[in-house]
């Protein structure tokens, strides 16, 4: 007979009928699985935007530094001009002084007497040595000579190295770049006189930076590693809302000041390319100041007929939406068209054919 004929006793019957009644009330409380979205379609659902303000970045160099003079004298070589980019240690200007080689002529020429005298000192030791091993020369005699040659030693040992400071001073009339950048002031002119520290020119350094300088209450929203938005040169409006952001860089907040100015708080961007920028050049930077939920649909996905915005539902149907601007890609949330009204959470729209 089969399995399935046979008599159940009373307490398995129970148990099959508890546990079909079981998975009965666990299928009625669970919710129905999610459905995976097919190719060309899209659930809406709000996602956070970021509030961008427009605000005025000024190019400013991380590091200004000066090219100062080492010695007082007149400049006589002057290499560089506004605008050049120099290196570290290149020489830019140079500064003489008409009695440092007068000076150096007068060391070499004690110098010369001082080695004859030490000649004539070893002369008179030598002598010393014979008549001292001889017996007709004095102990004394002998120490005194070699005290006189070593005194003779001594003075052109100092002697040359007086030398050697005025000739490092001679030296030291090349003014060098302390680092490398651009020449943003030159502040003598060839002949000029120079007093030792006196500044030759300004440089800053290959490091640019956009500073920003935003209100007050948009301090809580700024933070560093935010990303910013960088319109091109020249002061016309650039709109964050321009599809796909091509007129638009990207940035990042280095810094964060903590002392705020005029009630602005200051803050630095690096973006990359400003090397071409002029210092002090002032640029438009779009950064977040807030966030919001919005509905946010790729912009080829919008139907428009006789000046009427549609969208187009998964079962067919076109309703009129009101849209909104470009959202701009910031960071890793992608960009899109921003629908106002017309769509409500967990829509499915398609998106429409030959788009």
């Amino acid at each position: 007979m089969p399995r399935s004929l046979l008599p159940r006793s009373p307490a398995s019957t129970a148990l099959l009928q508890g546990a079909l009644f079981a998975a009965a009330l666990l299928a009625t409380l669970l919710p129905p699985p999610a459905m995976a979205a097919e190719p060309g379609t899209l659930t809406v659902q709000p996602r956070p935007v970021e509030d961008l303000k427009a605000v005025f970045a000024t190019v400013e160099s991380v590091r200004e530094t000066l090219a100062r003079t080492r010695i007082g004298g007149t400049v006589a070589d002057l290499t560089v001009t506004e605008g050049d980019k120099v290196a570290v240690g290149q020489v830019i200007a140079t500064v003489r002084d008409p009695k440092l080689p007068l000076q150096l002529a007068a060391l070499d020429a004690r110098i010369q007497a001082l080695r004859a005298q030490q000649h004539q000192a070893e002369l008179e030791l030598g002598r010393a040595r014979q008549l001292r091993a001889s017996g007709t020369g004095t102990q004394q005699r002998l120490d005194d000579a070699q005290a006189a040659l070593d005194v003779a030693r001594a003075q052109i040992a100092a002697m040359e190295a007086e030398r050697s400071v005025v000739a490092q001073q001679a030296r030291e009339g090349e003014v060098l770049a302390p680092a490398a950048g651009r020449v943003l002031q030159v502040k003598v002119i060839a002949g000029a006189v120079v007093m030792p520290g006196e500044p030759v020119a300004g440089i800053a350094t290959d490091t640019y930076i956009l500073r920003l300088h935003l209100p007050e209450r948009h301090a809580r929203f700024l933070k560093e590693g935010d990303p910013v938005l960088v319109g091109q040169r020249g002061l016309a409006p650039v709109s964050p809302a321009d599809p796909g952001g091509a007129a638009l860089a990207r940035g990042t907040v280095r810094q964060v000041y903590p002392e705020m100015a005029g009630g602005q708080v200051v803050a630095d961007a690096a973006v990359s390319g400003l090397g071409d920028f002029f210092v002090g050049e002032r640029v438009r930077v779009y950064v977040a100041t807030g966030t919001r939920d919005a509905v946010v649909i790729p912009p080829d996905w919008l139907l428009r007929r006789f000046g009427t915005d549609f969208v187009r539902l998964a079962d067919g149907t076109e309703v009129p939406v009101q849209a909104g601007g470009t959202i701009p890609t910031v960071g890793d949330r992608p960009g899109g068209l921003e629908i106002l009204s017309g769509l409500k959470p967990g829509d499915v729209i398609v998106r429409p054919a030959g788009s």
